[in-house]
């Protein structure tokens, strides 16, 4: 429907999304390490490391050699796994256009926690709907639908570049292509929507980024923001230059240099 490309949102509080850039060259590397690493390596981490709600909730045993972890991990684990570079690039897309001002606006540490609780919260959601299921899940999905609601409701009226249909430039406000990705994810969960697309964990993610955006964000950070406005014109007297005033002397002396002294550099 609509593909991110660019926001005009720039970030206030730091200087890098050094989290978010982070996070997307570890999702990066492990996606071409399990690549390289060959079929049977990539279909050993994914059983290893992917969330199997019936493994996790002790209904199935996993085999002794995909054993690699305590299985309450794979809620987190899970998240770093990609199907294909389809998968990987859609998420990281994602992550990169919208991820820079969401960890803006709640801190380094604090995103970080964020990210991996929508995580969490996206594989808790997906068990509790496919209790016995034995099909791994893997992606990024559920942490980037919690990105996606947290900057919706940061940043609403931001004017972002998307690609409508794939095909066509347009620059409108956040809340458009966003609220229809919403809508859509909830739509397709309701009707049941196909079984290759983990709809319950895009659910579950976009339910805790709307709720930890409001209690991780920074004091002060305002919601449903347009960050890409001009600053308010200063209203303070002592922060208004005083405008200079018609000489009364006489016409051979030196008129003052008004300001001079007050002037910043």
């Amino acid at each position: 429907m609509f593909i991110p490309l660019y926001d005009t949102n720039k970030l206030r509080h730091i200087r890098l999304q050094y989290v978010t850039i982070g996070l997307i060259v570890v999702n990066t590397l492990i996606y071409l390490a399990t690549t390289l690493g060959g079929e049977n390596f990539a279909n050993a981490a994914v059983l290893g490391l992917g969330f199997i709600p019936s493994v996790v909730h002790d209904k199935v045993e996993l085999a002794p050699q995909f054993v690699v972890i305590p299985e309450s991990l794979s809620y987190i684990t899970y998240s770093f796994l990609h199907a294909d570079i389809f998968h990987l690039g859609g998420n990281m897309l994602f992550l990169w256009v919208f991820g820079d001002n969401v960890e803006d606006a709640l801190g380094h540490i604090r995103y970080l926690i964020f990210y991996l609780l929508c995580a969490i919260a996206g594989a808790f959601f997906q068990g509790l709907v496919a209790w016995d299921s034995q099909v791994p899940l893997i992606g990024a999905s559920g942490a980037i639908a919690g990105v996606v609601a947290a900057y919706l409701i940061l940043y609403p009226r931001v004017k972002v570049w998307v690609l409508a249909f794939a095909r066509i430039p347009l620059r409108i406000p956040a809340f458009i292509p966003l609220i229809l990705w919403i809508i859509f994810q909830v739509a397709m969960f309701a009707a049941g929507g196909e079984d290759q697309v983990s709809w319950a964990t895009h659910v579950g993610g976009i339910i805790a980024g709307a709720v930890l955006v409001l209690i991780l964000r920074r004091r002060g950070i305002p919601l449903l923001a347009a960050a890409d406005e001009a600053p308010a014109v200063a209203t303070d007297p002592a922060l208004i230059a005083p405008e200079p005033v018609a000489s009364e002397q006489p016409a051979a002396q030196s008129a003052p240099r008004w300001g001079r002294a007050s002037a910043p550099d």
